[in-house]
């Protein structure tokens, strides 16, 4: 196989949930350009039209459905939905994510309860729905998003987010352990572990307390979406064949400090 056809992604469906804006639009915009048909999934995704309209027009099937990846309701909907409009997904990437920061000792059950149904109790509930086509396919990748502060605890003057951190850390285990489970169906299950990125959930931190973090970063710079194109492509194209249960950090050399 050459190396253009190893990330030819032609006739293949991807699911990609939080999509539409961010880092989730450079991920959905990467597979697209590589040929794969789209299915954004988002809660508030009438705000995203053009974003939709412009992967569109690189000539390949795109569709959008309103889900709340933590309501297993939507996420049979969206089920079903994939069964009429695709018949099939290749590749799932679990972006959606929440955030909810406090110190620990004042930290809400609210906030908790918020994040963790979300980052880890969406991510399970949409790797069980299309993982059922995966398995019929006896095929398919799955990529998790993660982060740095998964592996690792968090500064508190400007990560004081445990549940986030919490989740992130569960999301690694939950991908190793549907890797190995799920590896004999010839199912590829990856995680990326970005750094501090520029990003709409990011901003605030990155603004406030952008110098004292980018000092501890060896490339000197924080990441943006064009940085997650890469890492993407690979782990959802023929490349990572042979590749599972693996955690990419895309970091600027921060997990190696």
């Amino acid at each position: 196989m050459i190396a253009q056809e190893l990330f030819n992604l032609q006739g293949q469906v991807s699911v990609i949930t939080g999509g539409a804006r961010g880092l989730g639009y450079a991920i959905s915009e990467t597979l697209a350009q590589a040929g794969s048909d789209i299915l954004i999934c988002s809660r508030r995704i009438a705000k995203y039209e053009k974003p939709i309209e412009s992967l569109q027009s690189l000539g390949i099937k795109c569709r959008a459905l309103k889900c709340d990846v933590s309501d297993p309701q939507d996420v049979k909907k969206l089920s079903e939905f994939i069964e009429r409009e695709f018949g099939r997904v290749d590749i799932l990437v679990n972006n959606a994510g929440a955030t909810w920061g406090a110190s620990v000792l004042d930290y809400p059950l609210e906030g908790w309860n918020k994040v963790m149904n979300v980052n880890v109790t969406g991510t399970f509930l949409c790797c069980q729905a299309i993982g059922r086509f995966m398995v019929r396919q006896n095929k398919g990748k799955i990529i998790n998003l993660s982060s740095i502060e998964g592996v690792s605890g968090g500064d508190p003057q400007y990560m004081d987010a445990i549940a986030y951190n919490t989740s992130k850390g569960a999301i690694i285990t939950l991908t190793k352990d549907l890797a190995v489970k799920w590896a004999p169906y010839h199912i590829n299950v990856n995680t990326i572990a970005p750094g501090f990125m520029h990003s709409d959930m990011a901003q605030a931190t990155l603004e406030k307390f952008g110098d004292k973090i980018i000092s501890r970063i060896p490339m000197g710079r924080f990441g943006k979406g064009e940085d997650l194109r890469g890492g993407i492509l690979f782990l959802a194209s023929a490349a990572s064949d042979y590749v599972t249960g693996q955690v990419l950090f895309v970091d600027g050399g921060w997990h190696a400090m």
